[in-house]
């Protein structure tokens, strides 16, 4: 039977996650010594390494070590959930949670969200992670989130998704342009213009598909992987983009771009929450869940989307 202690794993974890010994003493508020006798004890334990020491080049993890740390990684979750389900039995929820989100929904998206549940639930403390459609998968598969709010194509098939409701994609034109007086435009008419394209990993190819779906091939001329520098070059006339939430700041007549609903039929893109089939969903996650679910069922997200 294999001997060690959940603070020693959590000395292991850190050193393998920031790749350096000392850092991981530092985070830990702990000696150095302290993180390298872990590492030792549970080395000696498992009867193989966990990591390649390089005097002045800090450690790296060996392929075996690897493994390893994913599975403490997720040890030290359902650890984290228990203390927070224990310390609940006979009270109110408590416990920490933590929350992906694709990063482009995430300021239009997150403060509704978080406010009415932190409201309900005063006792629990929430963890935020940012990323594209690739980064939000890694970030559950490697259990540094609880959950996650993506868009249902991203979503593999070890994760199971629950949609909270549907995005079509709208065009995003400066108030100069003709078009941006227009009640609707197509496909072929946003072909024939030049686009300033969100060019992250999964959603490129997902508004590439858009034109494809008509056998048209977008005229682009600008990227960019951020929301905001796409929305101010397109307000500057470099060209129209693509989206398919609404961002915090347009206020209609007042912006200087318009947000113009697409004419053409597309399919249409879900966005809610991911979570892992494997994985015990504590009482935390289960209760952000329906909340979630709540909310979706009082209209509040339909505020974020255009018909």
């Amino acid at each position: 039977m294999l001997n060690f202690t959940l603070k020693q794993l959590r000395y292991v974890e850190a050193a393998g996650r920031l790749g350096s010994i000392a850092r991981a003493a530092k985070e830990q508020s702990i000696s150095q010594s302290s993180i390298t006798a872990a590492i030792d004890s549970l080395e000696t334990e498992l009867g193989y390494s966990l990591f390649v020491r390089t005097p002045a080049k800090g450690i790296r993890t060996t392929p075996s070590g690897r493994e390893s740390l994913h599975s403490i990684r997720s040890f030290i979750d359902q650890a984290r959930h228990f203390e927070g389900e224990i310390k609940s039995i006979g009270g109110d929820t408590t416990g920490a949670l933590k929350i992906g989100c694709y990063a482009t929904a995430a300021p239009a998206f997150l403060p509704p969200v978080l406010k009415g549940f932190t409201e309900k639930y005063p006792g629990i403390s929430i963890k935020l992670l940012e990323g594209n459609m690739q980064t939000i998968n890694e970030f559950l598969e490697d259990g540094k989130a609880d959950l996650a709010f993506t868009y249902g194509q991203s979503v593999s098939e070890q994760q199971d998704f629950l949609p909270l409701f549907t995005a079509p994609p709208f065009a995003l034109i400066a108030v100069d342009n003709p078009l941006a007086n227009q009640s609707s435009v197509s496909m072929a008419r946003l072909s024939k213009q030049p686009m300033v394209m969100l060019d992250l990993p999964r959603t490129r190819d997902y508004f590439t598909s858009l034109f494809q779906q008509y056998e048209l091939t977008p005229n682009i001329v600008h990227t960019t992987r951020s929301s905001e520098i796409a929305r101010a070059l397109v307000a500057g006339g470099f060209g129209f983009s693509i989206l398919n939430i609404l961002p915090t700041d347009y206020v209609k007549g007042k912006s200087r771009y318009a947000v113009i609903p697409i004419s053409d039929k597309l399919q249409d893109q879900k966005f809610g929450l991911a979570t892992l089939k494997t994985v015990y969903r504590p009482r935390i996650v289960q209760a952000f869940v329906n909340h979630c679910k709540d909310l979706t069922a009082s209209g509040v997200f339909e505020s974020l989307v255009v018909n």
